[in-house]
């Protein structure tokens, strides 16, 4: 009886052991990839803290008074092309562009969208694969 009682004890602390052998290796590895963008802080009007594979977002409210920048990050090995439809200002649409994302490292750019801007606005995000990994915010700096 001694014996059986010693290893349900045994196979009790080996599971016990097995079970946060488990969980710090699903930290570590959540840790390991990291947020992509930083929340904006008051001066975000948009903040995607992350997205995989091709999708979007839309925004309004713009201050006409203000300087506008959208910054993109991604990972995952591949790209992503941004376009964007600014609602009010068809003739300031900055162009399409290209970010190559890096499998392991995040890449970023931000895009100045300029002043005077109000109204509503909207990116597309298209990716190459669909475990692409992406983030973006919207500022207007006071």
């Amino acid at each position: 009886m001694k014996h059986t009682f010693q290893r349900r004890r045994t196979a009790l602390t080996l599971a016990a052991t097995a079970a946060a052998l488990a969980l710090t290796a699903g930290t570590a590895q959540a840790a390991a990839q990291g947020e992509l963008l930083p929340h904006p802080g008051p001066d975000g009007l948009i903040w995607v803290p992350e997205q995989t594979g091709s999708s979007g977002f839309v925004s309004g409210g713009l201050s006409a008074r203000l300087d506008t920048y959208t910054t993109f990050a991604c990972e995952g090995g591949g790209s992503m092309v941004v376009s964007f439809t600014l609602d009010e200002h068809p003739d300031r649409n900055p162009a399409p562009f290209t970010l190559d994302c890096p499998a392991d490292i995040p890449a970023r750019i931000t895009i100045p969208l300029g002043t005077g801007l109000h109204g509503g606005f909207g990116a597309v995000v298209t990716t190459s694969t669909p475990t692409l990994r992406w983030a973006a915010t919207v500022v207007q700096p006071e």
